[in-house]
């Protein structure tokens, strides 16, 4: 049943993305239209247009909310069209509901301002999830049996970067987030701690990042430190958070149509961290693959994925991976058995010009499951 909704959901994307992609000329008709934007729909418009858009919808399928409907609009644009050498900024806004009761509405984009110094990207996000509950650390999520809980959250993540030099930008963040459990089927689960908390962070970056395009880089590197400080007069929490996150990430050419790419993630809390905060596993769909979100969970999270990225033909191309990764609630209880193995296959189809449609297969633990997402994983 699983391949049926996703080659289904495949089918309508295809079909739905070819008709409504806009197009240059407006008298193109009928199929006439419909194959001109398959082909050219992947042209890159943004010296032409304000706003070259195309938007698609079509029934959807994951691991946690099952079948659904869903919907995407994606955007490329220039501020200063005059600007050869820039890359495009991009926006999108995507949402969905299933029949298992998740209804999710997401904004994000990378701004890319005049004169190419300075960037802001963002993410808005409005989540009304009911999900398998396992607990909020690793101990208790390998042990316990299966729970439910039905979370509501509104979260926003902000980045604003200034090039200090050609590659070195530093940058600060903001951050909110409002969660809370409308429904929980055992209360134990979260371990003493409340129900919802607001939090408010605000932080600063050091990056180093010569990516040719940040949505589907074909060559470069991408190294991120930045640092969270979540105020206890910020929030509704009695204690300051630190968050610390470390990213390195490589793209190189290995062949023609060929692009290997390592990805190094790690995302740290000082104790005490609310679950909240706490890094899920498999949550956001870029990392640790095929997992269920949320079953694993802890203060700390450590990942590392190795992926061979190929063109086939026109605008399909496939992907391979390997990696593994963690959760654990501190460094001097890590442990090597505790980490989890992730790999899989992915389909790639050029939606808009160098931005991707990506459906991946994930394997690992005593698990698999389907991701269906724009642009790559990382």
């Amino acid at each position: 049943m699983k391949i049926k909704y996703i080659i289904t959901t495949l089918f309508c994307f295809l079909y739905v993305s070819g008709v409504y992609s806009q197009t240059d000329s407006s008298e193109v008709k009928g199929l006439e239209k419909y194959w001109n934007s398959l082909v050219h729909g992947n042209v890159d418009r943004t010296f032409e247009k304000k706003l070259d858009m195309s938007f698609v919808v079509a029934p959807c399928y994951t691991r946690e909310g099952s079948l659904g409907i869903g919907g995407a609009a994606t955007a490329l644009y220039r501020l200063d069209r005059k600007d050869s050498i820039m890359q495009p900024s991009d926006i999108s806004l995507s949402g969905s509901a299933s029949i298992k009761g998740i209804y999710a509405i997401t904004a994000k984009g990378n701004n890319h301002f005049k004169g190419n110094k300075s960037r802001l990207s963002y993410r808005l996000q409005f989540l009304h999830k009911t999900l398998d509950f396992w607990g909020i650390s690793y101990n208790a999520c390998a042990v316990n049996p299966i729970s439910e809980y039905t979370k509501r959250q509104i979260k926003w993540e902000s980045d604003y970067v200034y090039k200090l030099t050609k590659d070195f930008h530093v940058g600060v963040a903001f951050n909110v987030n409002y969660t809370d459990l409308s429904k929980i089927t055992d209360l134990a689960y979260l371990s003493g701690q409340e129900k919802s908390y607001f939090f408010t962070g605000i932080g600063v970056s050091l990056q180093y990042d010569t990516r040719d395009f940040i949505l589907n880089p074909k060559r470069g590197i991408y190294f991120m430190a930045r640092e969270i400080l979540y105020p206890d007069f910020m929030s509704t929490y009695n204690r300051t958070i630190f968050n610390t996150t470390m990213v390195f990430d490589t793209y190189q050419e290995v062949w023609q149509g060929g692009v290997l790419t390592t990805d190094l993630y790690g995302q740290f809390y000082n104790g005490q961290t609310p679950w909240v905060l706490r890094e899920e596993l498999g949550s956001g769909s870029s990392r640790m693959r095929g997992y269920y979100a949320g079953r694993y969970m802890d203060c700390n999270q450590i990942v590392a994925q190795l992926e061979l990225r190929q063109h086939i033909y026109s605008r399909i191309g496939c992907v391979a991976w390997i990696g593994g990764g963690t959760v654990f609630p501190s460094f001097k209880e890590l442990k090597l058995k505790y980490i989890l193995p992730n790999y899989g296959l992915g389909l790639r189809i050029e939606f808009k010009h160098n931005v991707n449609v990506r459906i991946d297969y994930g394997f690992g633990k005593d698990t698999a499951g389907f991701v269906f997402q724009f642009a790559e994983a990382f």
